[in-house]
């Protein structure tokens, strides 16, 4: 029956595309296609969290007579799968809700409205898919649909450049995924999962395998190098689609790594982990400090979002490493904060794409320079954007702190691990992770008071006006989830304990039984949390240090004007900028991370001009990857250009020996 709900809901939702298409341009068609796809992803919501949680989460399938013979289309709901359209949903209903009120603003709602919700059906399809084919179809279809909404605004050379690279990496992607499960399916053809499952495959397979599917899905979630066009596409789309992208489309990429390689591989070794855990911690490090650098706050979210999978990967690559070694108890630990990440990352970041979405509409700008003193405009803005900033700033009592929190506790387990390798690389990470926690604070320290504090450094900041109400709900709605799931994360984390158990035949211990609603991953002797308590202190605390000021505090009305080092200058250029702001840590790290260079321009003696200072600074990744790539591509381009040009017979004896060499492959392959 779940399977049967959720197929409905995807033809549903490719209903409402069509219906996209033809009404696009209308004022009601905006309501109507957001209004439909807010009220499909709520009937799959309620759908999966009752598989989840009523059901066990115990596998149910259904095949279709459509795509390959003998095959078909298979779709199966298990555990897994019912958490992962949880999100996917979830993060849908949400952008649903907010478009209905920020698509008053879209400049071009033909582009976007036939496209949305048939990106939300692409990624239910993915989630749903059992076998190879439908896997790869959905897993395509998902990221043409989402390329059409980066190139929503394509007149933008921006966007057309974000959206060429962004279609570039999505077709690698997918080609490498194809390969990965050419292996797994063997020369049986066994297209299906359960095939897959049951297969026994060479020593070799499994390593190529996973370095495919490294390539094929993180290159979709944004793992480093592979993330070169996630801090380019993700702004590029319209907001809510932004948050879509890089809250739940990432978190499918997610969903894709674990099912095969905790599910369908299913042979773990701890060398695989100890790969994902230094893969994870550079992506965490690297996608920080990029953002750090960030004057426009749309790609500093995006490339926030790169160290949220890095901290995601890194959970993986212990769960990876405890159950190659046999520590089940540790190995669902990690997979727990791997999946609680993903959840609260999606809750969050959107969150703060809904918000960035607003002072975008408001101001008509993304560079943090040319804003400031919005909490005055946009007050309920600018509290939903607060909470989003303390959420993913890992601070308590919200839902960062809780999931980055057991990442810890797990990291704290590793002395047990009997390889060198991982008892040298584990501490290594944990100390990467706990350094890109403390860069997370200080870059959305950034975000925020540059954005809605202090005065205002141009016009357009200086007449924002708040958003409409329904944009509002949307943000109050996933702000409120942040501090529900910081303050009760045993229901989380038992609500989890199903999909954790059905690809690792492990769960953490029941949390509902601890008293004060408190967390104990490992033992009491060990670690606990109590979030609801916390919660309550800090309320209280506030309470009553704001009734002891204002019992003692002196009555008498006092208006000055505020420190600011000393100039009582109302001029906004006497306050840190985002560039300013990042300087010391572009002075600790620019040099090596992204060479950058500063160079300082005083004016002659007697000048009235003013000083300059100019920031150049670089990807290393681009330049010493992919541009090279691209040129000798280029290069390839230009000599084979000449196949062009030849007679029939010539591509007669070129075809003719084609064929003869594939014979010989064929006839030596063993």
């Amino acid at each position: 029956m779940p399977v049967q709900i959720a197929l409905w809901s995807v033809a549903a939702l490719l209903a409402t595309a069509i219906v996209g298409v033809a009404r696009a341009r209308a004022a009601a068609g905006r309501v109507l296609v957001y209004g439909t796809s807010l009220a499909v992803c709520g009937v799959t919501i309620l759908s999966a969290l009752i598989h989840l949680l009523a059901a066990g989460g115990e596998a149910a399938t259904l095949a279709l007579p459509l795509g390959i013979p003998w095959i078909g289309a298979r779709f199966r709901i298990d555990a897994l799968a019912a958490f992962f359209l949880v999100v996917v949903n979830l993060g849908g209903a949400a952008a649903s809700l907010y478009g209905i009120g920020y698509g008053r603003h879209e400049e071009a709602p033909q582009r976007v409205l036939p496209f949305f919700p048939a990106f939300l059906a692409g990624m239910n399809l993915v989630v749903l898919a059992d076998d190879a084919f439908t896997f790869l179809l959905s897993w395509e279809f998902m990221s043409l649909a989402s390329w059409a909404l980066v190139m929503a605004h394509h007149r933008d050379a921006e966007n057309a450049r974000a959206g060429y690279i962004y279609l570039v990496m999505a077709s690698f992607g997918t080609l490498a995924l194809l390969l990965a499960f050419g292996l797994l399916a063997g020369a049986d053809g066994g297209y299906t999962f359960a095939a897959m499952r049951a297969a026994t495959h060479a020593p070799w397979v499994m390593p190529l395998a996973l370095a495919l599917l490294l390539l094929g899905a993180g290159s979709k979630a944004g793992l480093v190098p592979l993330h070169v066009w996630l801090p380019l596409a993700h702004p590029a789309a319209p907001s809510h689609v932004s948050a879509l992208m890089s809250g739940v489309m990432t978190k499918v990429a997610v969903y894709g790594f674990i099912r095969v390689v905790f599910d369908l591989i299913a042979a773990p070794s701890w060398w695989a982990g100890m790969l994902l855990l230094f893969l994870g911690g550079a992506t965490a490090l690297l996608g920080i400090l990029h953002a750090l650098m960030e004057r426009d706050f749309k790609r500093l979210l995006a490339y926030s979002t790169i160290e949220n999978i890095g901290v995601i990967f890194v959970n993986l690559g212990l769960a990876l490493a405890f159950q190659a070694n046999g520590f089940a108890a540790a190995a669902a630990l990690a997979l727990t904060a791997a999946l609680f990440h993903a959840l609260n990352h999606s809750l969050f970041k959107s969150l703060l794409f809904f918000g960035a979405g607003a002072v975008l509409s408001a101001t008509g700008t993304r560079d943090m320079d040319r804003l400031g003193g919005l909490i005055h405009r946009m007050p309920a803005t600018g509290f939903a954007f607060l909470v989003g900033c303390v959420a993913i700033s890992a601070l308590p009592p919200l839902n960062g702190f809780v999931s980055e929190w057991l990442t810890f506790q797990a990291i704290l387990l590793s002395p047990g691990l009997p390889q060198w390798g991982l008892k040298v690389m584990v501490p290594a990470v944990g100390a990467v992770l706990a350094l890109s926690a403390a860069l997370v604070a200080a870059c959305f320290v950034k975000a925020f008071g540059v954005t809605f504090l202090g005065r205002a450094r141009s016009e357009v900041c200086s007449a924002a006006c708040e958003v409409d109400r329904i944009p509002l709900i949307a943000m109050g709605l996933f702000a409120t989830l942040c501090l529900l799931l910081g303050i009760l994360p045993g229901l989380v984390i038992d609500a989890l304990a199903p999909s954790v158990a059905s690809v690792l035949g492990a769960r953490m211990p029941v949390q509902m039984h601890v008293p004060w609603l408190s967390i104990v991953p490992i033992a009491e002797s060990r670690s606990s949390y109590n979030g609801l308590l916390l919660f309550a202190f800090i309320a209280v605390s506030a309470v009553l240090a704001m009734l002891v000021i204002h019992r003692f505090a002196s009555r008498a009305l006092r208006r000055a004007p505020p420190w600011d080092c000393g100039y009582p200058d109302a001029n906004p250029a006497t306050q840190y900028t985002a560039v300013s702001f990042a300087q010391p840590v572009r002075r600790v790290f620019g040099t090596v991370v992204f060479r950058a260079c500063e160079q300082v321009r005083m004016p002659p003696p007697g000048s009235l001009a003013p000083a300059r200072l100019d920031v150049a600074q670089r990807d290393l990744v681009w330049d010493g990857l992919y541009a090279p790539l691209a040129r000798a591509i280029g290069v390839a381009s230009q000599r084979l250009n000449v196949l062009q040009f030849l007679t029939i017979r010539r591509y007669l004896s070129l075809v003719f020996l084609a064929l003869v060499g594939l014979l010989l492959v064929l006839a030596l392959w063993p």
